[in-house]
């Protein structure tokens, strides 16, 4: 709130009347040798408060204290005008505590503190620039911690508020939820207290079928990835002393009861040997079978297929003829569940003497795919078919994102050319000066174009976290996007249209903070004929007293947003009051007016306002009780002054006579 006017209580009304009786006695014939020192009861009383009193030969002047400012504006003064010391608002200077610092003002000084999102460096808060060695750093927290057997997903923001995310290495699991880390206001990160323990999964019920397959079950029921089984072939005949066959098998599935068929040897004893690849860990089992004796020599044209690193196809034929030539046709299909127009088909045809042969597919990530294999010119064709879900791809797809326009963005994405894609956006958005905001949005877009763009709905003023995943990738990436304010709401006022009466209290209401941070509420006086010229974003408008007319308007009041109260406030205009740093001056008689309120919004260097007409005054304007209380002081005044003189130039009649005359007419 404003300042009420110092210097014009009843010490200063005394002041013409010291300097009357000074000349007073200088025409009387008194001695003038010794001069009359003024300042002899105190520079508060002669001069006012934050003042100090200098004695002249035959005179006296005030100076203001540092910090505070003479309201005619000159360095020197003599009170008997009205004039006095107000307080010189420092924080007016911009970057005054230096970078991240916040100015706040003090009667006749200011103080310093950090800024949200600053950390305090050598001293403590307040501090002042000049005297102290203190400074602001913007808070950075740097690296965060390793977690133990983690892994720390990039893209991660070290500012205060920044969250570092954490995945469990293969193997490992966090049952309490996901692991995070978060920069405090100190610059360190706040660790998690959740960790990654260790999966161990159990092989169970290891059975043999159809001779050369076998059959488990996998106990866990926290793991919903796919799982690399490692098969330990060994295999040694009766008749041999040495091992006839041995071979090493990776599986991979998701299955719960996995199955396997293995190219072994008739006639054969062997172990199997069941884990799980590392980094997860397992209680192996092992399971020993002996094979049938072969009586097959001719080609019934059975075999069976398994899958082994994802996307390989191991072909088992029954027959055990060897040397003979076959000849597969593999036709491939593929879809992605969340893509409609996607489809990827190929077919080929595959001739091998092997009678265990291999072969890997090129497959695209993410998709679901239907193999049929069928064995050619034999005389019992026979076909097997069987599916195959790739996983995501590890290696990140998308590159070189960065953002434009302030809510658009685009990125590069390595795939084959017009394949659909689909893309996941995760949005998370702050506010600073209002910590009940949240925003978060989740929605997908589907594209073929190898350099994507798109612009996102996002509010003014605000902060973001923006994740995209192409769908076809394990990982996200991560951006961060700022974007400025604009104009806040257009303020909430009561019109009133003043004709030649007094001026209601105008009623003024906090704004919300819509579309940015409100920093200050500014009531504008302006000449009527300048309504339609007035431009809201101008700020040419000054102080009542730096106008050299009041043909521009001035600025009657200024109330920063932390002095505004949530319900309102009422503001009278004309009230001779300090408002800031702004003089509230009673508007003049047989003038036009118009009152305008501007809202005012400030951020990352960005100002925008918004204004509302709140009163038009037509007219002479009255205020009853100020003016009578005027007049009635200067014609005290008078009174005074006279009877004094007349008492120093020998008139004979009595004070309170003379008095009681001006009184009673």
């Amino acid at each position: 709130m404003g300042r009420r006017a110092r210097g014009a209580g009843p010490t200063s009304r005394l002041l013409p009347l010291l300097l009357l009786l000074r000349l007073a006695r200088g025409a009387a014939g008194e001695p003038g040798t010794d001069d009359k020192n003024e300042c002899q009861f105190g520079a508060t009383v002669v001069c006012g408060n934050h003042t100090s009193c200098h004695n002249t030969p035959g005179g006296f002047y005030c100076i203001c204290l540092e910090g505070y400012r003479a309201t005619n504006n000159n360095k020197t003064f003599i009170p008997n005008d009205g004039t006095f010391c107000t307080d010189i608002d420092e924080c007016e200077v911009s970057g005054l505590c230096r970078h991240g610092g916040r100015c706040v003002n003090t009667p006749g000084s200011f103080e310093c503190y950090c800024m949200d999102g600053y950390l305090l460096r050598n001293g403590s808060e307040p501090f002042h620039p000049t005297i102290d060695a203190t400074s602001c750093t913007e808070i950075n927290c740097g690296n965060p911690p390793e977690m133990r057997h983690a892994i720390l997903v990039e893209n991660h923001s070290s500012r205060l508020g920044g969250v570092a995310h954490y995945i469990c290495q293969e193997g490992f699991e966090s049952p309490g939820g996901k692991i995070t880390s978060v920069c405090t206001e100190k610059g360190t990160w706040r660790e998690s207290t959740l960790t990654c323990t260790e999966i161990l999964t159990k092989i169970n019920d290891v059975s043999v079928f159809n001779d050369t397959c076998v059959r488990w079950q996998m106990n866990s029921e926290r793991i919903n990835s796919k799982i690399v089984y490692v098969i330990s072939v060994k295999g040694q005949r009766l008749d041999a002393i040495e091992s006839v066959h041995e071979e090493t098998v990776k599986l991979t599935t998701d299955s719960r009861t996995p199955e396997v068929c293995l190219a072994l040897y008739p006639g054969t004893n062997y172990t199997v040997h069941i884990s799980i690849a590392p980094p997860r860990r397992s209680v192996p089992a092992v399971i020993g079978f002996q094979t049938a004796e072969d009586d097959i020599l001719e080609d019934d044209g059975m075999f069976n297929i398994s899958i082994f690193n994802e996307t390989c196809l191991k072909l088992n034929r029954h027959s055990r003829k060897i040397g003979s030539e076959y000849m597969y046709q593999f036709t491939v299909l593929g879809q992605r569940w969340y893509l409609d127009n996607f489809s990827h088909a190929t077919s080929f045809n595959f001739t091998t003497r092997e009678r265990v042969p291999v072969v890997c597919l090129n497959l695209y990530p993410t998709t679901d795919y239907t193999v049929n294999v069928s064995l050619l010119r034999s005389p019992k064709p026979h076909s097997v078919q069987i599916t195959i879900a790739t996983p995501p791809a590890v290696k990140q797809t998308i590159s070189n994102i960065s953002g434009f326009n302030e809510t658009c963005l685009r990125w590069n994405i390595i795939k084959k050319v017009d394949m659909e894609e689909m893309y996941l956006f995760h949005i998370w958005g702050q506010r600073w000066y209002q910590k009940e905001f949240v925003r978060e949005m989740t929605f997908n877009i589907s594209t073929s174009s190898q350099d994507p763009e798109v612009c996102l709905e996002l509010h003014p003023g605000t902060n973001y976290n923006v994740s995209l995943r192409a769908l076809s990738s394990e990982f996200p990436v991560v951006i961060s996007l700022t974007t400025q304010i604009t104009e806040p709401p257009l303020p909430e006022v009561e019109f009133f249209m003043v004709h030649r009466g007094p001026l209601p209290r105008l009623r003024l209401r906090k704004a919300k903070e819509k579309n940015g941070p409100i920093s200050s509420y500014q009531v504008l006086v302006l000449p009527l004929a300048l309504q339609s010229a007035f431009s809201c974003d101008s700020e040419g408008a000054s102080s009542f007293f730096s106008n050299t007319s009041d043909a521009d308007g001035y600025v009657a009041a200024e109330l920063l947003a932390k002095d505004v109260p949530d319900d309102a406030m009422e503001i009278p205009i004309g009230d001779r009051l300090y408002y800031g740093h702004y003089y509230n001056a009673p508007l003049k008689t047989g003038k036009d007016y118009c009152i305008i309120l501007r809202i005012t919004s400030e951020w990352n260097k960005v100002r925008r306002h918004s204004c509302a007409v709140w009163a038009q005054v037509k007219g002479k304007i009255t205020f009853c009780l100020q003016m009578l209380s005027f007049f009635l002081l200067c014609s005290i005044k008078f009174i005074l002054m006279r009877s004094v003189f007349k008492i120093v130039t020998g008139d004979q009649n009595p004070i309170h006579t003379t008095l009681s005359k001006k009184l009673h007419s």
